[in-house]
């Protein structure tokens, strides 16, 4: 079933709501402004409120190192719904957090607060599992996962498991 887009906007924590660190983004995935323009996941001059791309499908909430971060993963959600093993560890050791399906439908974006040096992309816990803070923007769905909250919370202890 489809979410409206009031629902979706209210689904949305207002940390990321509030910051106006939003671009929208073509199909490839690249950052653009909401005029069409390039944008950047290091320049704050091509991002924008919320307001400019609410009203978009493709849209992307920008980390830039405030403690702001996200886990992605990639193709955890099986066709019956079933999360996969690493899915399954990681959301059993997140607080009530944001989390949401991707746009392929078959992953996760975790949001919440922690520390997240340096970006990356790694295979940890028996499965494929990005994690970044800055320098970065993630695509942005507003379908809520489960009865997600519309609530950033602490994800350290999670991170803290996913990089030992």
């Amino acid at each position: 079933m489809a979410v409206s887009r009031a629902r979706a906007q209210a689904a949305f924590p207002a940390q990321l709501r509030e910051a106006d660190r939003w671009v929208t983004h073509d199909e490839a995935k690249r950052p653009l402004t909401p005029d069409g323009g390039p944008a950047s996941a290091t320049d704050p001059a091509t991002w924008s409120p919320y307001a400019r791309v609410r009203s978009r499908a493709r849209r992307g909430f920008v980390l830039a190192g405030d403690g702001i971060v996200c886990i992605d993963l990639d193709h955890c959600i099986g066709a019956g719904g079933e999360l996969s093993p690493l899915a399954q560890a990681l959301l059993e050791r997140c607080p009530p957090t944001y989390i949401e399906v991707s746009p392929s439908g078959d992953g996760l974006h975790v949001w919440g607060r922690g520390e997240v040096v340096r970006g990356r992309r790694m295979r940890r816990r028996g499965g494929p599992v990005e994690l970044y803070g800055s320098g970065r923007y993630i695509t942005v769905t507003g379908k809520p996962h489960g009865g997600a909250p519309a609530v950033l919370g602490d994800l350290s202890g999670a991170i803290r498991w996913l990089t030992t």
